[in-house]
């Protein structure tokens, strides 16, 4: 079994323009990285295709694996078209922050859902629960197998290997790079590319106010997809400059201003990203240049994000104020 042409082949190679508009007048130029714009819509078709093709190199997945994994709605998607593609049964653990979208194009992808209602008792996050339920599954399914976004070096080795190398294939050593973290698969890749090529590149991590991966307050977040409620194993001490904290207020109006200016639709983690650069601005040299990882789109966020009586409610503010 090999996982290798049709859909496979439009991974990767995704288009890198600079954000001319919503960073009109600022003395530093801000190049966006169209990660939504790989085949199943973001940043993670990356890892799952280094994930599954790795496992299957190594004979860990066969043709008669089940493939489970725990996320927050992306990888999902991701995963469950590649195995869609190679036939395999597919089944992810999510929570209730996971959209109605999300689980919809999941189950297109012939994807099965397996939902956790109710947090780790001793941490009240999600996460765990999750994690706690692939460990279940994985006991009760035959020839089943765990591609564990958190833990598997094959996610930060996708990004090391393409999306970093992409980037200085374009612009070259960049002199900031702003990255979201989740189970900072993409920020540990493209910070082992930065540091082989020995690049001055000040690394800033974009996380969700609320999330713990640097050891930050715990706190609720509405968005999936940014933050975490644990330290994921891939993080690493050094794979940051900078952390940059942003609220769910900050990551909608990024996304509002994305629109708005550049129209291009992305997704919550993409809002913080954009509301990160801002913060910083009064900060960054004249002259450089800036990579911007925007990780996926924003059509699954229309209940959310592009929801101005969602807006209202959730986060109790005025859409008009974006």
């Amino acid at each position: 079994m090999e996982l290798g042409g049709g859909i496979v082949e439009t991974i990767g190679g995704t288009p890198l323009i600079q954000l001319r508009q919503l960073f009109k007048g600022q003395p530093f130029r801000v190049f966006g990285k169209m990660e939504w714009m790989n085949p199943a819509g973001s940043a993670k078709d990356r890892p799952a295709l280094f994930m599954l093709r790795e496992a299957i190199r190594r004979g860990e997945i066969t043709r008669d694996s089940v493939v489970i994994e725990s996320s927050s709605g992306n990888l999902a998607i991701s995963l469950a078209q590649l195995c869609c593609y190679l036939g395999l049964r597919f089944i992810c653990v999510v929570d209730p922050r996971t959209t109605e979208q999300h689980k919809q194009i999941i189950r297109c992808f012939h994807g099965e859902i397996d939902l956790v209602t109710e947090p780790d008792r001793e941490t009240g996050e999600f996460l765990p629960a999750r994690i706690y339920r692939v460990g279940e599954l994985l006991r009760q399914i035959p020839n089943s197998y765990w591609t564990n976004q958190y833990g598997n070096p094959d996610n930060y080795r996708a990004h090391a290997e393409t999306t970093m190398k992409e980037i200085g294939e374009q612009l070259g050593p960049v002199d900031y790079l702003f990255c979201g973290v989740s189970s900072c698969g993409t920020i540990r890749g493209c910070m082992e590319y930065i540091r082989s090529q020995k690049w001055p590149t000040r690394i800033i991590a974009v996380d969700a106010e609320g999330s713990v991966i640097f050891g930050g307050p715990k706190g609720s977040r509405k968005f999936p997809g940014l933050g975490s409620g644990i330290t994921p194993s891939l993080h690493h001490p050094d794979m940051t400059d900078l952390v940059v904290y942003v609220s769910d207020r900050d990551c909608v109006q990024g996304c509002r201003e994305l629109v708005r200016q550049e129209a291009i639709l992305a997704g919550a983690s993409s809002g913080g990203v954009i509301a990160a650069i801002h913060k910083l601005s009064g900060s960054i040299p004249e002259g450089s240049v800036c990579a911007a990882i925007l990780p996926d789109r924003g059509e699954r966020y229309l209940n959310t994000v592009y929801n101005d009586e969602w807006v209202k409610q959730e986060l109790e503010s005025n859409p008009s104020s974006f």
